[in-house]
Formats: C-alpha cells, structure tokens, sequence
C-alpha cells in the first residue's frame, strides 16, 4: 500500500478509536461505574501496556528529574483533569454535544499561545476562530432550555485544559519518544485516578462482564490501539496531515450516537458542529507548516 495512504488509513483507526470512546464510557456508567474508577483501570492498564512495549522491543530512553516532573504534571494533574472533565460531561449532555465542544481546543490553544508565548495570529487563524466560535453558538444556541449546562461547562472545560496540555506539552516533551512519553503520562493519571478514587470511596472492580468489555474497550481500543495507530500514522504522513485528518473522531461519535443512540442533531446544530470542525482544520492547517510537517509532539493526540 501507497505510504500515505497507509499513514491516512491509521490516523483515521485512531480517530474512530477515539471517537466511540464516549459511547463506551455511557455504557460504563449505566453498570454503576464511577468516573474516577473508570479512569483509573483505563489508564493502569493502558500504562502496563505501554511499559510491557517498550520492555519487549528494548526501547532505551534517558529521563532527568525535570522530565519526570513534566510529565507528572502532564499525566498526574492536567491529563488527569482534562479526562475527568470530559468523561464527566457525557453524563449531561449527548457524546455527539460533547465531542464538538471539546473540539474547539485547537482554537483555545491558538489564543492561550497568543496570550502566553505571543504567537502571531494570521488572517486565516481569526477566521477560524470566528467560524468556529459562531459553529458552538449555532450547536448550543438551538435548544438552551433542553441543554444540560453542568455537561456544556464541563466539556468546555475539558477543551480549556487540554489545550494548556498541549502548550506544556509541546515544550518540554519532545526530546521524549512518544511511547515513551504516554507510558509515563498513562502511570502518573492512573496514581492521580487511584488516589481520586480512595477518597472518593476506593476502586472498583467488581462488574458484570458487559461493564468489563466497556472498560476494556476503552483501555484497548480508545488508548492503547488510537494511540499507537496515530503516532505510527504520523511518522507516515506528518505531524500536520494527521492532526487534520483525525478531526475525523467527532464525526465517528456523532454517526455512532445516531445509530446506537438515536440521538439526532437539528439542522441547526449539525451545520454549526461542520463549522467548528471546519474551524479546527482550518486553524491547524495554519499553524503546522511553521511548526515543521514532522515533529515529535506528544501532546497532538490525547482524547
């Protein structure tokens, strides 16, 4: 097969990965999981994974201390939030509502890097946020009386602090491969979700083998497969190309919540969430060729 379309067809893996991880996680929560019991087994055992990957292939890697504290605070606080915010909001609002809010963190991220390392906004990156700003309000703004505001918030919230992930991210990881790096990120949330979960009344695990299937399909699939399948497809076609083609992931949810779910977006709301993944492509097609086609960003890809 033609390498980029090996590369497009991976990257596109990750995304549907992604993409029905909400799904997976209603189903969780409908067998009586919590959300920091639900995070904690998908990140342990994403983590034993990760390390067992490297152990087999015999990656070497050197970490200093500011390393690992980089990546405590990338893995043990703000991934840790960023989940916890985002899984909570389906719990609100519809995982295809949720998913389109927390796609606008490109646009967040354009504006914190604006505001904090002063990076220039061109013509087409305000279009963008202009375009994807009115697509949210055209998703929202259709039925505010149904619309559950706790899950808007916590989506948005997610959004927000992923986007300082990836700002953090992107400047103290990248001398990390990126295995390496989301093996440490994936150990850190885990301690984060283990000690959440304690206080919040201790770890579950005894479910029904349904609730387990969500779980592991969550761990599996929604991390381990949509992680791997991503960094394997960048290196095939560019850190820029990927970052476009895997807004693909809202897409998937969206379609999987209509068949699954039957949950229907108005006319309204589905050409406002076109706008606002219009927005996302736009804005990352207009940073990456200043950033360099190919990088060792880790941060790109954490849903």
């Amino acid at each position: 097969m033609n390498k980029f379309y090996l590369g497009a067809l991976l990257v596109i893996i990750s995304a549907a990965c992604f993409g029905i991880m909400p799904l997976l996680a209603l189903t969780a929560y409908a067998g009586g999981v919590s959300v920091p019991t639900l995070l904690f087994w998908r990140f342990v055992l994403a983590a034993l994974i990760f390390f067992a990957y490297l152990l087999v292939m015999c990656k070497r890697f050197n970490l200093t201390r500011n390393n690992l504290f980089s990546l405590f605070l990338l893995g043990g606080v703000l991934y840790t939030l960023q989940s916890s915010t985002y899984f909570s909001s389906v719990k609100f609002i519809q995982p295809s509502l949720a998913v389109l809010i927390f796609y606008t963190y490109p646009i967040l991220v354009v504006i914190l890097s604006f505001l904090i390392e002063k990076e220039r906004l061109t013509k087409q990156t305000l279009a963008s946020i202009i375009l994807c700003i009115s697509g949210l309000i055209m998703v929202l703004g259709t039925s505010l009386g149904e619309i559950r505001w706790p899950g808007v918030l916590l989506a948005f919230a997610a959004a927000l602090v992923y986007s300082l992930y990836n700002i953090l991210g992107n400047r103290v990881v990248k001398q990390l491969p990126p295995v390496v790096a989301t093996a440490f990120v994936c150990l850190f949330a885990s301690v984060s979700f283990s000690v959440i979960g304690l206080v919040q009344g201790g770890i579950n695990y005894n479910f029904s083998w349904s609730v387990w299937l969500a779980v592991l399909g969550i761990s599996f699939f929604s991390t381990i497969v949509a992680l791997l399948t991503y960094f394997a497809g960048m290196e095939l076609i560019g850190a820029g190309k990927a970052s476009i083609l895997s807004t693909m992931e809202p897409v998937v949810t969206i379609l999987c919540s209509a068949i699954l779910l039957h949950e229907r977006l108005t006319l309204l709301q589905g050409m406002g969430g076109m706008a606002v993944l219009l927005g996302a492509i736009l804005v990352v097609s207009a940073r990456k060729p200043a950033e360099g086609e190919k990088n060792t960003e880790v941060s790109e890809k954490y849903s």
